[in-house]
């Protein structure tokens, strides 16, 4: 169901129109092709129920709901679902001015949902279009958004087309980006390269999940690519023409799960120099949007406990005292799982 645009010009509401104005050349036309079927399935009838409590949550701040994440990738709402939440700003979003100001000052924040009458739990982060659209685009040194939104997601609710149209070119950005940093990641310094696509999606997800601090097994990391090989190979020759066409690379040969790619050495060995900046950086920000998240997600440590239980095997004992109060307690547990290695 679609709901009109209001008249005044919000920052999302500028997002839409600088979609609706560009021309997209061929080898865009073919991602968003791809990005657009992919966003438009149907939905698991828990992911929607989902939905909608978030939708009451935050009102009509919100303008779409994208559903991504290992259930989705599984086919099932057992586990925790995972939803971005697309506002149209951060005030209208909250009753309370603090975490308004927090989102907007370290987007996005973190929530999570409970349906126990439906056996549902979701974690959802809260983030406006126009933030959305730029960190997909890789113009921020926060990886999140492209990092997960190259891979196949859902648009569970959006407000109108005009708002659709917006999330498939942020998607398809995010699959260009990904492309683009995963090139400097690949061995080899001479200037035509053969790439393994599975290879290339593989060590993408890696640095991703590092730079983030996400506890995760490197075989389940790998398996996200491996699950869809042909789509991932498809998003994956799309995005490197839209790159090719900008200028950034030529496509010399394309041949089943392999391109072969020119680069100049000079512009392949500064990626690698940018991304371990960025890198570092993203890591930054992530330490920084964990302790933001003591301020906006409620039960926050016992979360990060049970995700990292469920992913490394790690078994983590809070007292009583830390959970009642974890930023006065739990500092001890968190440097912990820091030099451990288990929130790389």
């Amino acid at each position: 169901m679609s709901e009109s645009l209001p008249p005044a010009v919000s920052a999302s509401a500028s997002v839409v129109q600088e979609v609706s104005a560009q021309r997209p050349s061929r080898a865009r036309e073919q991602l968003e092709a791809i990005v657009h079927e992919e966003l438009a399935r149907p939905l698991l009838e828990g992911a929607l129920r989902v939905a909608n409590e978030i939708r009451t949550r935050h009102g009509e701040a919100v303008v779409a709901l994208l559903f991504y994440g290992s259930c989705l990738r599984r086919g099932t709402a057992e586990g925790v679902l995972d939803f971005y939440a697309i506002s149209s700003d951060y005030r209208g979003a909250y009753r309370s001015a603090l975490p308004a100001l927090l989102g907007a000052a370290l987007p996005p924040n973190v929530h999570y949902v409970e349906l126990p009458e439906h056996d549902l739990r979701a974690k959802y982060a809260l983030i406006s279009l126009a933030d959305f659209a730029q960190r997909a685009a890789g113009a921020s040194f926060d990886c999140r958004v492209w990092s997960r939104f190259c891979q196949p997601a859902r648009i569970a609710w959006a407000r109108d087309d005009a708002t659709s149209a917006a999330l498939v070119a942020a998607c398809a950005d995010a699959a260009v980006t990904m492309a683009a940093r995963m090139l400097a990641w690949m061995p080899g310094a001479q200037r035509e390269r053969t790439l393994d696509a599975q290879a290339l999606w593989a060590r993408g997800f890696d640095e991703t999940y590092r730079a983030e601090l996400r506890s995760e097994r490197p075989a389940s990391i790998a398996a996200i690519a491996a699950a869809e090989p042909e789509r991932y190979d498809a998003v994956l020759r799309a995005a490197l023409g839209v790159l090719a066409e900008r200028g950034e690379l030529e496509l010399l040969r394309s041949e089943p799960g392999a391109l072969r790619v020119a680069q100049a050495p000079r512009a392949l060995a500064a990626a690698r120099r940018a991304w371990r900046v960025r890198r570092a950086l993203a890591k930054a920000l992530a330490v920084a949007g964990l302790l933001k998240t003591a301020f906006t997600f409620e039960g926050w440590l016992a979360y990060v406990v049970w995700k990292i239980e469920r992913h490394s095997g790690q078994r983590i004992e809070l007292s009583d005292r830390q959970r009642r109060h974890p930023l006065l307690y739990a500092w001890p547990v968190i440097l912990r799982l820091l030099r451990s290695g288990a929130l790389r």
